[in-house]
C-alpha cells in the first residue's frame, strides 16, 4: 500500500467551539442543505461516536453514488476530528481510504486556525494522480466552507 500525504491551513471567522459542534455533530442535518449535490448524510453503524460509519449520497449529472466515512476520532477538548472515506460508488477503486485529521485552535481574532491533514492510502503500488488530490481537496474544502458559511448566516 502506498501512503501520501498533505496538510492545509485555513483560517474561519468562527470560534472553534462553533465550528467543531457544527462539523462534528450537527454536520449530518447541514451538509445536504448546503451542498447541493449531497442528497443524504445517514448513520449506518453506530450511534455517531468513534466507530460511526455515515453513509453520504449525492446525485450529479443524474448519477446517484455515495460514499461511506467512518469516524475515527473525536476530541472535544483539543477540538479534533478524525474521520476516514473508506469505499463506496463514489470513491476511487485504487484508493483503499482516505483519511481526515482536522485541528482546530482559537485565533487572536476570535476565530479559528484550521490544521487539516490528508492521507491517501493507495491500493497495492497504485498510483496517486494529481487528479485524484485535487478532487479530493476541492470537494472537502467545498464542504467546509458550506458548513462555515451556515453558522455564518444562522449564528
Amino acid at each position: 500500500m502506498g501512503v501520501h500525504s498533505f496538510e492545509e491551513e485555513a483560517a474561519s471567522p468562527v470560534s472553534p467551539a462553533k465550528l467543531f459542534k457544527a462539523t462534528v455533530y450537527d454536520s449530518d442535518e447541514i451538509i445536504p442543505k448546503v451542498i447541493p449535490v449531497i442528497q443524504s448524510v445517514e448513520i449506518v453503524e453506530e450511534n455517531g461516536g468513534s466507530g460511526t460509519v455515515k453513509k453520504i449520497t449525492a446525485v450529479e449529472d443524474g448519477k446517484s453514488s455515495y460514499v461511506l466515512n467512518k469516524v475515527d476520532a473525536i476530541d472535544e477538548a483539543s477540538y479534533t476530528y478524525e474521520y476516514s472515506i473508506i469505499g463506496g460508488t463514489g470513491f476511487q477503486d485504487s484508493l483503499e481510504k482516505v483519511s481526515f485529521k482536522t485541528k482546530l485552535e482559537a485565533a487572536a481574532d476570535g476565530g479559528s486556525k484550521v490544521k487539516i491533514n490528508v492521507t491517501f492510502h493507495t491500493k497495492g503500488d497504485a498510483p496517486l494522480t494529481e487528479q485524484i488530490q485535487q478532487d479530493v481537496k476541492q470537494k472537502s474544502v467545498g464542504i467546509f466552507k458550506g458548513i462555515e458559511g451556515y453558522i455564518l448566516a444562522n449564528p
